[in-house]
Formats: structure tokens, C-alpha cells, sequence
């Protein structure tokens, strides 16, 4: 039998995923460099990375990739950074990623399907495609 979550717990990583979405880059990677976890996921297995990415957060992205999160991190649903930003068409924080390593096959639909899927050719060729 599992306890519940400590409610300060709880209302802490709401308040880190929100910074998330948002992008304060210092106030974000200040909870990190203080001991939160640069993989931190949600109930969803969205990561920091993930959510800052999705809400076209370069800096905070490149600010947790710096401290180690993992850039091809997937949620439960198979996606990762790259592929959600490519979704958006965030460019900045898709060279973020690339330069971060970044893999364009990576996931379900990874990043290569998803610009097929919207016919984003520029992108295609960024990853290699022709």
C-alpha cells in the first residue's frame, strides 16, 4: 500500500513544472542546481526539457540540457522534445536540442515523422533528410 504524496511535495514540483511552461530559465534551473532532478517528470512523463520545449522555451531548455537533462527523454506517450517542437515549430529550441545531440528518430512519432507528417522540408534536410 502506497502513502499519499506529502501535499508540500506535491504543490513544490507544481510550481517547478510551471516554470516549465512558463520559461524562467533562472528560476527554473535555480530549483535544479539545488538538488531538484534535470529529468524530473510529471504524472504524464513529460520531463522539464519536455514542457519547456513544447512552450518554446530555448534558454530554459538549454539551461537544464547544461545540467544534465536527457534531450530524447520520451513521455508515456513515446514523444520527445524534439518531435514536440517540431509539432509547435519552435526552431530555436530545435537547434537547441540538435545541438544538445538530439535525435530526430528518436520516438513515436519521432521528430523525422513529424515534419514529414507537416511537410516541413527545411527541417528535413536539417536532420539529414533529402
Amino acid at each position: 500500500m502506497s502513502e499519499a504524496p506529502d501535499p508540500e511535495v506535491v504543490e513544490l514540483a507544481t510550481k517547478i513544472f510551471d516554470l516549465a511552461r512558463q520559461g524562467p530559465a533562472d528560476a527554473l534551473v535555480a530549483y535544479v542546481d539545488a538538488g531538484v532532478p534535470a529529468n524530473l517528470t510529471n504524472d504524464r512523463g513529460d520531463s522539464l526539457v519536455m514542457l519547456a520545449a513544447y512552450h518554446g522555451h530555448a534558454d530554459a531548455v538549454r539551461a537544464l540540457l547544461a545540467r544534465g537533462a536527457d534531450a530524447d527523454r520520451v513521455n508515456d506517450r513515446g514523444q520527445t522534445p524534439l518531435a514536440g517542437a517540431v509539432f509547435k515549430d519552435e526552431r530555436d529550441v530545435i537547434e537547441a536540442l540538435l545541438e544538445a545531440g538530439a535525435d530526430p528518430s528518436a520516438g513515436t512519432p519521432s521528430a523525422l515523422d513529424t515534419a514529414r507528417m507537416f511537410g516541413r522540408t527545411e527541417l528535413l534536410r536539417l536532420f539529414g533528410e533529402q
